[in-house]
């Protein structure tokens, strides 16, 4: 029997979140925290998460899916392409993502040339979601750089589909070091993950059309 598309919706739904601190585990990061509780938030919606932390891997320079001599993309790739969600998550520095988060948007450009039987990128029907955290300012700005990244490599972000924290200028708390979520950050949150969810599920309903 052929699975219809409200079958295909109640499927359960998977979230990779690819944190992209500088920091090597098991270094405290607030970057992945903040991942994390975009995954918890995703989890109240029925969706399976699972987090890396990319510095931890050798993903080496390029733009192919594959480099080769020990590269440790494929892998990521790999559970990538099972998610329906992609949580990328960043640190500032300078005002800018990290070094990390570039590796992963120039690993991703490969996707551009691995195309299902009607022509369209395998990323096509996934769902993407930003997180930006630091204590500088440059979150609006990173964000529009993981959106027209991600966008241009076949992922579909929702509406409001980033969270962020950014601290007091020059400042050295760390999104780690406060004692509760700021309540505009849970509230962004938890929209994210709501949208994501429920578009994720509209798109495993119901893909893109074909590519001619």
């Amino acid at each position: 029997m052929t699975p219809t598309s409200q079958d295909a919706e109640d499927q359960p739904l998977r979230a990779l979140a690819l944190t992209c601190s500088l920091k090597p585990s098991p270094a405290p990061s607030s970057t992945e925290l903040l991942a994390r509780q975009v995954l918890d938030a995703l989890g109240g919606h029925g969706v399976t998460c699972s987090v890396v932390r990319a510095v931890d891997y050798d993903i080496r320079p390029g733009v192919e899916k594959d480099m080769g001599d020990g590269d440790a993309w494929p892998q990521l790739r790999a559970q990538l392409l099972e998610s329906d969600i992609l949580v990328l998550a960043t640190p500032t520095w300078l005002g800018q993502h990290s070094s990390v988060a570039q590796r992963i948007l120039e690993r991703l450009d490969a996707e551009l040339s691995e195309t299902d039987d009607q022509g369209r990128p395998l990323t096509f029907g996934k769902v993407a979601v930003a997180v930006v955290v630091g204590n500088e300012d440059g979150a609006h700005h990173i964000t529009g750089i993981l959106y027209q990244s991600l966008s241009d490599v076949g992922f579909t972000i929702p509406a409001q589909g980033v969270t962020y924290w950014n601290g007091v200028a020059m400042g050295k708390t760390d999104y780690q070091d406060l004692d509760r979520t700021p309540k505009s950050t849970a509230g962004t949150t938890a929209t994210a993950a709501a949208n994501a969810a429920h578009l994720a599920r509209l798109l495993r309903g119901n893909s893109y059309p074909a590519i001619a």
